[in-house]
């Protein structure tokens, strides 16, 4: 179960009590859930309870109280644990991982997409500088991806910034030109600072090592790739299934996030934030990695395949995400 599809859960779960009559309230547009804060515990929590105490009548722990059987009854969520003034602390079931990596291996590069955004149409409008236009091109992707009809213009009349049709893209400028970086390096120079930032546009983006972040993601997503081959060689393949290591727990969250995120991307028109969740993905990664293929004259096992079908799905987000922001994700690194 993806963030997303948990919001609509708890949605649902708002709904079906205001329905029976338990609570008197508008259902809102949208839930908002996160990994819990101090105090928390479980995969996820929400402080919808507190967002509906006050119109309900009810202290939120009442609320809380009211929502958290509903919760339950959901195939998806193993416990809800009711913290603090009324924030719900949600555990996904043991199959929700197992369905996550299944999902986005059947989505592919189209996992996050959706269509929050259908039916609306949105003009960018970008400055006649190399870096806006940039972004618009991948603010206008991201936007695609959630459904939305997108028209790109050029603004070369500064002087109307304050046109009210249309967004205006205008990061700050970058200081040289990125062409001599190539244009994976030079996109990811111009995307990745947010855009109230100044960007650097230097070889820092064109070494091999782990203090650039466009390499460890490259390199990650080829590693998945890399695996797959090698699994290949020796008889077996992904297979969607448990895995028990803590170490692919934070791998599991990152994915599970990355619908989130791109909603968040288009909503903010903010190409940076993609690019700050790939870096988070390909850094949960290598805890995994050693633990993917058989050793010596140990034999391919369920667990292998379930292993090498989470990588295989974290190559796909990375190479997704990557693919949003105009830049290669090759399979030999």
């Amino acid at each position: 179960m993806t963030p997303v599809e948990l919001s609509r859960t708890v949605l649902r779960a708002v709904r079906c009590a205001v329905d029976e009559g338990e609570l008197r309230v508008a259902v809102p547009e949208r839930v908002r859930v996160a990994p819990p804060g101090p105090g928390g515990c479980g995969d996820y929590a929400t402080n919808v309870a507190l967002q509906l105490a006050r119109p309900a009548g009810k202290p939120a722990r009442h609320v809380a109280e009211v929502l958290r059987p509903r919760l339950l009854r959901d195939f998806g969520i193993g416990d809800v644990v009711i913290t603090g003034p009324g924030f719900l602390n949600i555990s996904l079931a043991d199959a929700a991982p197992v369905a996550l990596v299944r999902e986005i291996l059947r989505c592919g590069f189209r996992y996050g997409h959706g269509d929050a955004l259908k039916g609306r149409t949105v003009r960018l409008r970008a400055v006649s500088e190399v870096r806006a236009v940039v972004h618009a091109d991948v603010v206008a992707r991201v936007l695609r991806s959630q459904g939305a009809l997108v028209h790109v213009d050029d603004l070369d009349d500064l002087g109307n910034l304050n046109d009210p049709d249309g967004i205006v893209i205008r990061p700050v400028p970058a200081p040289a030109d990125p062409a001599p970086l190539g244009p994976d390096a030079g996109r990811w120079a111009l995307l990745c600072p947010a855009s109230h930032d100044r960007p650097r546009i230097g070889v820092e983006h064109l070494v091999q090592r782990e203090s650039n972040p466009l390499f460890r993601v490259r390199y990650a997503h080829a590693r998945t790739r890399a695996l797959l081959r090698n699994a290949g060689d020796l008889g077996f393949g992904p297979e969607p299934g448990p895995v028990t290591e803590a170490e692919a727990q934070s791998l599991l969250r990152v994915l599970a996030d990355h619908p989130r995120v791109l909603a968040a991307t288009a909503a903010q028109h903010a190409p940076d934030r993609l690019g700050r969740h790939l870096v988070a993905v390909a850094d949960a990664l290598p805890p995994l990695l050693p633990a993917v293929l058989p050793l010596g004259e140990e034999k391919p096992s369920a667990a292998h395949r379930a292993r090498l079908a989470l990588a295989d799905a974290a190559g796909t987000v990375l190479a997704g995400g990557l693919s949003l922001l105009g830049i290669d994700a090759p399979d030999h690194l």
